[in-house]
Formats: structure tokens, C-alpha cells, sequence
């Protein structure tokens, strides 16, 4: 028995792990708290620049495929270069980006920002969970620390509006994105001090030509699905998803044919791997598609101010982290597909009290209730699924496995705004088209049917009664577009569940046994260690 203790002891971490923990979790928050306050501070930098419906899109969504679209990238440059030295190129960048977006003079020149600041935040976002793996190598310590990982992510959701909401009622739009800077400042100074660098030291070289491909594997996708949400299907956009698909193709044939692929396709053989990615696509495209909407209604439709919608906003984040916090608790006596099936149940109440809001403020409580319960209800695919997907790989591979995961992540959280902005989106237009007061001039109806913003913009040049009756209608017609979504998520919701019951449900509870034995010596206490004997476990296309 001695034997066997010793290891379990000199796997533990230490002081200098945990307060390491706490700056990596610095950035980690920052990054969930500028997309909040993003989304708040959309009416304002709408009213500013003046975007289009389809540049309005791109600015809140082209962070998000960005990093998608680097993340791997960055992760398997971490494993070459040094995780921590990346993290710290990745926290400058943001630092730059973030400045750039405040000063934006024009719809345009935001998107570039956006984009770079996706860019960025893909070498952070993978750099500080593969940290984690590599620093908590005990089981139960890691689940803990990939636990309050995923409660820095909400933690940031319930202070980016909050204190978005102080600065817009004192400030500029702009002034949103300069909070990052300090921020990002503390990882830069010390991750020297306080974290291990670590790289493979096996890893070859990087292969310019699939980074190509995997860029081009996403890219057109996402143009695609970004023309259907503006003009609907047409065969130019079916086109472009042909040929991102045409390129996934060619990418994973070449990743197959190298010695040191950009990303390791073996992976994807096994149940738990894809079952982990699978389940975070999904479960985030049905929370994003109603997260990226409430402050927008409440905006909207409840007519709060900043502060106030982000007061409003706080049950939310509150949800994510008690449902985070929970989560390795019921995943110590029940198998982490239940444990998620469990939560997704209880995110189909959410989805009901968003989708009864009314287009008055009479809806605030029960978006905001809806919201709350969809967070705590989705937090076992944030923590579990992330420890799955982390932990699948050797800890030489851990940088390249954490951003897959994060991708599969982040490309849910993304899709879940085009998908379901292009719904709202269309039942919006086909709303405002149906009631909007008749005989207003056409250049009003025009910015009416673009955004609510452009709504309300036409409701100033028009006679009062006029202008209430456009808001009326701008109002009910965006209720209705975030009913949609609120029904089209719901099915997502269920669809993810069964993913999660099919693919993942031979994963044991924490400190249970694998069901498939793995090699002797190998410790199976926790998910990262139930995954791993997983990974190793034989393809499932073979015999």
C-alpha cells in the first residue's frame, strides 16, 4: 500500500500551483467580461458607428470564430514554444487589440480590432488550461482546478456588465474594451514569477501549410452561415460551406500523412475525445443563442440602463458558479454523462421562462430567472467536458488537446450567435415588416427593419405618436425573434444530452474505476484519468 501512496503524494500541488492558479484565472475572467460587455454596449456602438445588420454580426461574432479558428494553432505552438512564454505574447496582444477597438472610428475598423483580439485571446485561452493540467496532475486537484477555471469564465459574466454598466453611464462605448489593459498587465508580469514554463520538447516543427488548410476549413463555413443570417440560403453561401467542408477534408488527410501533425487525429477515435467535443459544441450553441440575447431584451424590451441590465445580468453568472462549484461535487457519485443529461434537463425550464418573456419590462424577471437556470444547468458541460477533452492526451500533447476542447468550446459559443441570431434575426425583419406603422418614409422603414437600434434611431425623425408606435412594434418583433431562439436552443439542449448519454456514458465517477482497466500503475480517480484510459482504449472503428 506504501507503494502505491508515495506517487499520490508527490503529485499533489503545492502553494506556488494554487497562487499560480489564481493568474491564470486573471485573463480567463477577462475574456467572458468583454464579450458581456460587448453585448451591452451594442446599442451605443450601434448608434455611433452606424453598422450594418451584417457588419453588427461580424463585430460581435468575428471574435469568437477567430479564436475558433487560431486556437489549435496557438495550442500547438504553446507545445513548441512554451505554454507560459505564450501566454504572455497572447496577453500583450490583447493589451494592443483592446486599445484598438476603444479608438475605433468606424464599423470596419472594430472588426479588424475584434479579429486581432480573437487572435490573442486563442494563444491565452488554450495556454492557461494547459497550464493547468500541467501544474495539477493529481486527479481530484485538477477537477477542482478545471472547476474554478470554468468559474472565472462566469465570474466574468457577471462583472463585465456590471462594471460595463458604470462605464457606459459615465463614458464611451469605447471605454468597455480599455478595462482589459491593467488586467492583462498582472499575467505578463507574473507568469515569470509564479508559473512552470513547459513545452514538448518532441514536437517538431509547425506546419505552416495545415494551419492554412484549418483556416480554411472554418473560414468559409462561417461566411456561409454569416450570408444565410443576412440575405437567407442562396447557392453562393451553400458554396462556401461546401468548401470549407471540401478543406476539412484535405486537412485531416494531411494530418494523417504527417509525423507531427497540427493536430493529432488519433484522438478523435475514441469515445470519450469526441464524445468531450461533441457535448461542448452543442451544450454552448444552446446557451449562447439566449446569452447573447438577454441583455439585449433587457435593453430592448425592459428599457434598463446599462447598470441596471447589468445588475439584472448577476443571477445569471450566479447560476454558472454554484452549478460549477457543484458539478465535481455529483460527479464524485455519478458518472459525468448523467451528471450532464441532469443539468440539461433542468435548462429546458430555463428555456421556458425566456421563451413566455413579454415585449415589456413585465419580462425582466423571468429572462432573467431563464438565464440563470440555463447557466446552472449548462455549468456540468463547462467543467466535465473541458476535464474530458483536457485530459484525453498525454502531457506532452495537453497544449494541442486543451484547444481543441476550447475550440469545440468556443466554435459552440460562436455558431450559438449566428445560428440563433440568424433565427431572431429573421422573425425580427418579418415582424417590424408586419406591423410597423404604415406610410413612414421608406429610408425609416429601411433602418427599422435592419436592427432595433436602427429602430429607434427612425423613431427620433418621426412625429411622436408615430415614432411610440415604431418602438411598439421594433419591441414586440424582437421579443418575438428571442422567443425563436429561446425554443430553437431548447432543442439543441436535448440533442446534446443525447450525445452525452451515447458517447459518454462509460465514463465512471470520479475515484470509480474505468470500466475498461487501464494499464497498471495508471491512476483512475478522476475524469482527466477515466478519459485518459479512455483514449487509450482500442479505436472505436476496430474490431
Amino acid at each position: 500500500m506504501s507503494s502505491n501512496t508515495a506517487p499520490a503524494v508527490e503529485l499533489r500541488a503545492g502553494p506556488r500551483e494554487w497562487f499560480g492558479l489564481l493568474a491564470l484565472l486573471l485573463p480567463v475572467t477577462l475574456m467572458t467580461a468583454d464579450l458581456g460587455v460587448l453585448w451591452l454596449a451594442t446599442p451605443y456602438l450601434t448608434a455611433d458607428l452606424q453598422p450594418t445588420s451584417s457588419q453588427l454580426l461580424w463585430t460581435t461574432d468575428l471574435y469568437g470564430f477567430m479564436t475558433c479558428g487560431f486556437l489549435v494553432v496557438m495550442g500547438t505552438l504553446g507545445d513548441r514554444i512554451g505554454r507560459r512564454r505564450l501566454l504572455i505574447l497572447g496577453s500583450l496582444g490583447v493589451i494592443a487589440a483592446s486599445v484598438l477597438a476603444a479608438y475605433s472610428t468606424s464599423p470596419e475598423m472594430l472588426i479588424v480590432a475584434r479579429a486581432l483580439l480573437g487572435v490573442a485571446g486563442a494563444a491565452v485561452l488554450p495556454s492557461t488550461l494547459s497550464l493547468i493540467i500541467h501544474m495539477f496532475k493529481d486527479d481530484r486537484q485538477r477537477a477542482t482546478a478545471i472547476a474554478t477555471w470554468v468559474t472565472a469564465l462566469s465570474v466574468g459574466i457577471a462583472i463585465g456588465p456590471v462594471i460595463g454598466g458604470v462605464l457606459l453611464e459615465h463614458w464611451w462605448w469605447g471605454s468597455v474594451f480599455l478595462m482589459g489593459v491593467p488586467v492583462m498587465l498582472v499575467p505578463v508580469l507574473l507568469a515569470p514569477v509564479l508559473l512552470p514554463e513547459y513545452k514538448d520538447p518532441g514536437a517538431g516543427r509547425l506546419d505552416l501549410a495545415s494551419v492554412v488548410l484549418f483556416l480554411a476549413a472554418i473560414l468559409p463555413v462561417v461566411y456561409g452561415i454569416k450570408k444565410f443570417a443576412e440575405h437567407g440560403w442562396s447557392l453562393a453561401n451553400l458554396a462556401a460551406i461546401v468548401i470549407g467542408a471540401a478543406f476539412t477534408v484535405v486537412f485531416v488527410r494531411r494530418q494523417n500523412s504527417l509525423e507531427t501533425p497540427l493536430l493529432d487525429m488519433r484522438l478523435f477515435r475514441t469515445r470519450a475525445f469526441t464524445g468531450a467535443l461533441l457535448t461542448l459544441l452543442f451544450g454552448m450553441m444552446a446557451l449562447n443563442g439566449v446569452e447573447y440575447l438577454v441583455p439585449q431584451y433587457l435593453l430592448v424590451a425592459g428599457e434598463l440602463t446599462p447598470l441596471a441590465a447589468g445588475l439584472w445580468l448577476l443571477p445569471g453568472a450566479a447560476g454558472l458558479i454554484i452549478g460549477s462549484q457543484l458539478t465535481p461535487v455529483l460527479a464524485k457519485r455519478f458518472r459525468p454523462a448523467y451528471v450532464i443529461t441532469a443539468g440539461l434537463v433542468v435548462t429546458l425550464i430555463g428555456f421556458w421562462l425566456t421563451a413566455v418573456a413579454g415585449p415589456d419590462d413585465s419580462g425582466i424577471v423571468p429572462a432573467a430567472a431563464g438565464l440563470a437556470v440555463i447557466m446552472f444547468g449548462v455549468a456540468p458541460i463547462s467543467v466535465l467536458g473541458t476535464a474530458l477533452a483536457s485530459g484525453a492526451a498525454p502531457p506532452e500533447k495537453a497544449g494541442a488537446a486543451s484547444a481543441t476542447g476550447q475550440t469545440a468550446y468556443d466554435l459552440g459559443l460562436a455558431f450559438g450567435i449566428a445560428v440563433t441570431g440568424s433565427v431572431a434575426v429573421a422573425v425580427y425583419r418579418s415582424g417590424i415588416a408586419d406591423t410597423a406603422p404604415a406610410g413612414i418614409p421608406a429610408a425609416a422603414e429601411e433602418a427599422a427593419r435592419d436592427t432595433v437600434g436602427g429602430a429607434a434611431k427612425a423613431a427620433e425623425s418621426l412625429p411622436q405618436d408615430v415614432g411610440e408606435q415604431l418602438l411598439t412594434a421594433a419591441r414586440e418583433a424582437f421579443t418575438s425573434g428571442f422567443h425563436a431562439t429561446a425554443w430553437v436552443s431548447a432543442g439543441m439542449a436535448v440533442l446534446t444530452a443525447v450525445v452525452a448519454l451515447v458517447l459518454l456514458r462509460h465514463i465512471p465517477a470520479i475515484g470509480a474505476a474505468p470500466d475498461a482497466a487501464p494499464e497498471s500503475g495508471e491512476p483512475t480517480a478522476g475524469p482527466a484519468s477515466a478519459a485518459s484510459a479512455a483514449a487509450r482504449e482500442e479505436p472505436v472503428t476496430s474490431a
